[in-house]
Parts: structure tokens; sequence; C-alpha cells
């Protein structure tokens, strides 16, 4: 079978699960499939694979199926200017969160040698995204979960940047080392009892400790706040991606530790998912 035809057939089983851009995902799955990029696929339809490759192809197809997200199945995303490794270990990186990275950058445009600290590290988007664009930041992050690290490592490796970054497992509430000029975090911020809500994709196969932010969906911010007032420097910065409804409660914590509110972001949807506030 050609390459083709399998991807039609591959966009038919997609399309009759309801599974959103079948035709991409059935283009992606098949590149993954033969080693290739997606302009491969384009660019040589009438190619035949041999018979290991369609098994191979229409296993990850059921799987696309059942809802396992691309990225896991590919076991990269694309987030800022930058692929990174991810599993079923890590949150898929998303475009909303880029927001704390363009903040970054606007308030650090002339400084040099800046000490940041990421808590919830997961990934390493944030953190080596950051690192990446500036060669002269050093970087902690800190993660309870030892595969988060792992991972983390990995794409400090293929970024290059891995001399500039400490990593630590540890639970924020016991983390004590050093002060920092920036922290940048993106806690679980759902409500528990919100998360059987979310899209399919998300509440079947990304982890919920990335995901749950407990009853009123501010435990962890609590936890994440509170100690950023203990390990940041004075006048430091502090940006913290929140949940779409969550700004007013989370500037009054900010303020109750004694932070100055420097402003509030949206995102593509024009929803509350950024707060950037300062350290007195």
């Amino acid at each position: 079978m050609n390459i083709n035809l399998l991807i039609n057939h591959g966009s038919k089983i997609l399309k009759n699960k309801f599974i959103p851009n079948p035709k991409l995902d059935s283009e992606i799955l098949l590149a993954k499939t033969i080693n290739k990029d997606r302009n491969y696929i384009l660019l040589n339809p009438n190619n035949f694979l041999n018979k290991n490759d369609i098994n191979f192809f229409y296993k990850l197809i059921k799987q696309r199926s059942l809802g396992n997200p691309i990225a896991y199945l590919t076991n990269k995303k694309f987030f800022w200017n930058s692929e990174f490794y991810t599993t079923e270990d890590t949150l898929i990186p998303r475009p909303d969160t880029e927001l704390i990275i363009e903040n970054v950058l606007r308030l650090t445009k002339h400084k040099n040698k800046v000490k940041i600290l990421d808590i919830g590290v997961g990934s390493g988007c944030i953190l080596l995204s950051v690192l990446k664009e500036k060669i002269n930041f050093y970087g902690t992050g800190i993660d309870v979960n030892e595969k988060c690290l792992k991972i983390s490592k990995i794409n400090a490796i293929n970024l290059k940047v891995n001399s500039r970054l400490k990593l630590f497992k540890s639970d924020v509430d016991k983390f004590n080392l050093g002060k920092y000029d920036l922290i940048v975090s993106n806690p679980p911020y759902i409500k528990t009892s919100k998360l059987k809500y979310l899209e399919r994709d998300v509440f079947r196969f990304e982890p919920r400790l990335a995901l749950d932010g407990g009853l009123d969906g501010l435990s962890e911010i609590r936890k994440v706040i509170k100690k950023s007032s203990e390990l940041i420097k004075k006048n430091g910065k502090f940006i913290l991606e929140i949940g779409f409804d969550q700004k007013n409660k989370v500037i009054n914590l900010l303020k109750n530790e004694g932070f100055y509110i420097n402003s509030a972001h949206k995102d593509l949807a024009n929803n509350d998912r950024c707060i950037v506030s300062t350290k007195i």
C-alpha cells in the first residue's frame, strides 16, 4: 500500500472516532512510522511501505483513535522555538504557556546572569526555552516526579543548555536552596471536581499530578506563592500561570505574601492566564 492510500485510510478511521484534524494526525503518525518528516510524506505520496511499517502505522492510528495525544505517540512537541521530548509522564507543552516566555524575555531584555527557578519543571519547556534564548542565564528546576527530571535533562542536552541547569527532586514546600532573581511556575490549577470535564485526550492520558489543583484549584498555587516569597530576591520577578477564573483570588494570595502585581495577561482564547508580580 502506498503513502497516499495509508494516509486516507488512517484519516477515515480517525474521523469516524471524532478525532480533530484526522488527516494531519494521519500524516504525522505515518511520518513517525517511517522516521521521516511530514514534508517527505507530502512529497512522496506514491511510495510503497513494507508490511511491518503498515502494521505499526495502524497500531498508532488505533491508539490515536482512543484519544492518545499525538505528542505522546510521537514523543515530541514543538514549543516556543524548539522541539521537546515528551512522554506520558509530563504535561504536554501548550501555546498558552508561551506567555511566560514572552514576559520573561520582556522583563530581562537588558539583564545578564539572571538566576531562574522553575517550580514544577515538567518537560523543562519553560526554563529551557529561556536558557536557550539567554546564554548568560542560569536555571534551577524542581519537580516531585523523578521521571519529569529525567525528561528535562534529555531536553536540556538536546538544546545544549545542560551546563547552565540544575535539577532537584523536591516538593516545593521542602526546597530551600538559593535565592533567585526570577521565579516561574505553571502549577496544577484545575479543581479536582472539574478534571472529568476536561477533553478526553487530557483527562485520560495526561498526568493527573500536573493537573489537579485540589478542591478549589488553588492548593498548589498557594504553596508555590508562599515558597516563592521566601526564595525570591527583593525586587525579583515572579511569573505564574493560572486558571481562567482565578485571577482575583491569586492576586490576593500574591499580595498577602508581599508581592506587587505588575500585570495580568490573557491567552489566545482571551482568558486570564498569567500574572507578573514583583517581590517588595
